[in-house]
């Protein structure tokens, strides 16, 4: 009787014992989430970003309480016609060049999902850079085909700044179209105004396309040439009905072409002549523009001006810290920056947006701004009729 206690005693404290283990096995995922949440404190306020494309930007944030923010990236790879008669395979975040405009306050949690359905395995992340901390984040957010990461983020200074993918080769990725901007307002917002636009310089590093003539190879002018043959002699394309018709080359990434900073195009936002023709801005005379301009690069500064336009406020290289520059006619945007600036409308017209190292307006970087209204003769005024040149890109 005294052993058969004896063994009951030592099952019941091996029973406990496990009973006991179980439990605190159990209850150990719940006690390293309680633990891990009072490590980080997040805002209790939680939204979806509002996620828009160029050359669109989201509303002004209204609230005055930091919140975290969800931002869903995905990374793709989506065939563009850039030009007309040539196509290029972007790698791209959201199926856009440049990704999506991303708007949140000072004191945010972003919580970025990424994704990606790049069939080729290749893997891709995300660098912003307005994150503190290791590769801005592009260390834990790399993902392959059927991986998702799920990383947080708080934005500790305000300004305007570049995201792009940060996986190796840096500069492939860069070069393929995979940027954007992310603004991160002062906790008392920025100044009111009646527009918002949304615009990065970028380059695309291309092979030339068969039965290409390139510009360094012929003294000709290429003007004359187009017109006596027929033919954009730069672009390799046939013009006129017999080009429309013709099946659109794909073109090829050129990484040497990258290397030797040649590049095919320098666009605004996603094709050549974006921003004209459907795709022009449009504004009102006596509003106020604002522009958020980033240059993606990979290579080129950029020299960003308006022809007709004196910038009223400059936010140099996304600073919103210091006091913004005033009066200014071209400023400067180094590769993997970006720049704020602000304008009055006083006069109706086209006004053109520019690299200033104008040789580029050939290779992509021009846009129009139309502004309607009543004309301002105190302002501008002639005694001739405007003569405008037909087939001017500068002066439409």
């Amino acid at each position: 009787m005294g052993m058969l206690k004896k063994n009951w005693d030592v099952s019941g404290f091996i029973w406990g014992g496990m009973l006991l283990i179980g439990i605190i096995l159990l209850s150990y995922p719940s006690y390293a989430a309680e633990k891990k949440s009072a490590m980080v404190k997040f805002p209790s306020l939680r939204e979806d970003a509002v996620l828009t494309f160029a050359p669109e930007v989201p509303p002004p944030i209204t609230r005055k309480q930091p919140a975290v923010v969800k931002i869903t990236l995905n990374s793709q790879r989506d065939i563009v016609e850039i030009k007309p008669g040539l196509k290029y395979e972007y790698w791209t975040f959201n199926g856009h060049v440049p990704g999506p405009f991303i708007r949140v306050r000072l004191g945010d949690t972003i919580e970025v999902h990424h994704t990606t359905s790049d069939a080729t395995g290749m893997p891709h992340n995300i660098d912003f850079h307005s994150v503190t901390g290791p590769g801005g984040g592009a260390p834990v957010t790399t993902v392959v085909k059927g991986e998702e990461r799920i990383a947080w983020f708080k934005m500790l200074i305000p300004g305007l700044y570049i995201y792009h993918c940060a996986a190796p080769p840096v500069m492939d990725h860069i070069a393929n179209g995979m940027y954007g901007l992310i603004l991160v307002e002062p906790e008392k917002g920025l100044p009111k105004v009646d527009r918002e636009f949304y615009v990065v310089q970028h380059e695309v590093y291309a092979k030339s396309p068969a039965g290409e003539v390139k510009k360094e190879e012929t003294g000709h002018d290429m003007a004359a040439m187009k017109e006596e043959e027929g033919k954009d002699a730069y672009w390799g394309e046939e013009v006129g009905e017999a080009g429309a018709a013709q099946e659109p080359v794909l073109l090829e990434y050129s990484h040497q072409n990258g290397l030797d900073e040649h590049p095919m195009f320098v666009l605004f936002n996603e094709k050549y002549g974006e921003l004209m023709g459907e795709g022009t801005l449009k504004a009102k005379r006596g509003e106020k523009v604002r522009i958020y301009f980033g240059n993606a690069g990979p290579n080129y500064i950029s020299s960003f001006h308006v022809i007709g336009e004196i910038f009223d406020n400059v936010y140099r290289e996304g600073d919103f810290i210091s006091p913004p520059a005033h009066g200014v006619q071209t400023t400067l945007v180094p590769a993997g920056g970006s720049t704020m600036v602000e304008f009055g409308l006083e006069v109706p017209g086209t006004f053109t947006l520019v690299d200033h190292a104008i040789f580029r307006v050939e290779k992509g970087s021009v846009g129009y701004l139309e502004v309607e209204g009543e004309p301002n003769h105190g302002v501008y005024v002639s005694d001739q009729d405007a003569s405008l040149c037909e087939g001017c890109l500068v002066h439409p």
